[in-house]
């Protein structure tokens, strides 16, 4: 594996491309409906998706219902996961005409190219992943073959369409990293079909939950962008902070404090010592307002949108369905180059 160093010199270089000539681009990006949107993506991988469409890039975005099941038993809500991600998508501003949505469960032949992948990697290789091992750890289970493979249905993921401009952060270069392995193995053994597609290190910042831990669904910490103003209020106001009535940035020994004031810093485009000293002898209480103001005005926009998009019964369904129609048909011309180059065709 290459170093970080390497990669980033990379991904400046590509980024740069990628603005002068964004029509030689295309993006693989998405993430799991395991809950509801929140700020976390908005500022950690939806506005560098904005930013991309601005540029004119092509979007693939894969709403990855398949992968729920990594580390969980049941499917219960993913459906309304789905199809509430679609709607912060459209209110966030995202282009239909710049970029196909789709569910993974609805594309069989990029599925399909899970077989000849996993051929192409070992279990040990597998097993160093370090996204592997932390989802491991955090799930508490024992390892099952699809949280062991994941590394590999993301690069389904990203080479059905031929993506080769993955924005993602550094925890996640590892798995662009096996992709670019994938790709190279495949062409090395059929013949060229793959990309070798790049990392677009993203300089998105760490979203902090409520708790002062990163903001996740899975932590119960998150504000989501559905929200209403009164709720976003309501959980703003159960954040544990402490008993100082001075108001000062130490994540460490204030995680509760200092979470508050990141999310309000982000919000209003400051830094978190500005809100601090802004907010000075008032309190935990006067911090919690500065908050939620913060946060509702910037998402109010987001909102609005996403309460006018709602009321139009069938529009989630028709993007759906649309975006699977988009994505099946590039999957399925990918799988009969691959069957080809495999010399599996009868």
């Amino acid at each position: 594996m290459e170093s970080f160093a390497t990669t980033a010199l990379r991904s400046d270089a590509v980024a740069a491309a990628a603005s002068q000539h964004p029509e030689h681009f295309r993006v693989l990006t998405g993430e799991r409906p395991t809950g509801p949107l929140h700020l976390g993506h908005y500022f950690g991988s939806i506005r560098e998706r904005l930013r991309l469409q601005q540029l004119g890039v092509e979007t693939f975005l894969v709403l990855a219902d398949y992968q729920v099941i990594t580390d969980r038993d049941t499917t219960a809500h993913v459906r309304e996961n789905v199809y509430g991600a679609v709607l912060d998508y459209l209110a966030a501003g995202m282009d239909l005409d710049q970029t196909t949505i789709f569910t993974h469960s609805s594309v069989p032949a990029l599925n399909q190219l899970m077989l000849p992948f996993l051929s192409l990697v070992t279990e040990a290789e597998l097993h160093r992943n370090p996204t592997v091992k932390a989802e491991l750890a955090a799930s508490g289970r024992a390892l099952s073959g699809l949280l062991l493979t994941y590394p590999v249905h993301q690069a389904a993921d990203i080479l059905f369409c031929k993506g080769n401009l993955v924005p993602v952060g550094k925890d996640n270069l590892p798995h662009v990293e096996m992709t670019r392995v994938i790709a190279r193995r495949f062409n090395a053994r059929y013949g060229e079909v793959f990309p070798i597609p790049d990392a677009l290190i993203t300089s998105s910042p760490e979203v902090p939950g409520l708790d002062g831990r990163k903001m996740s669904k899975s932590y119960g910490n998150t504000i989501a962008l559905s929200m209403t103003a009164d709720e976003t209020v309501a959980v703003i106001r159960q954040t544990q902070t402490d008993q100082e009535r001075r108001i000062t940035f130490d994540p460490e020994r204030r995680p509760g404090v200092s979470a508050l004031l990141s999310t309000a810093a982000l919000c209003l485009g400051l830094e978190p010592t500005q809100v601090a000293d802004d907010v000075g002898d008032g309190g935990s209480s006067e911090l919690k307002n500065v908050t939620a103001m913060a946060v509702n005005e910037f998402l109010g926009p987001l909102r609005k949108r996403r309460q006018q998009l709602a009321v139009h019964e069938g529009l989630v369904h028709e993007v759906l369905k649309r975006g699977n129609e988009v994505a099946n048909h590039v999957a399925e011309n990918t799988l009969t180059e691959v069957r080809e180059a495999m010399r599996t065709v009868y």
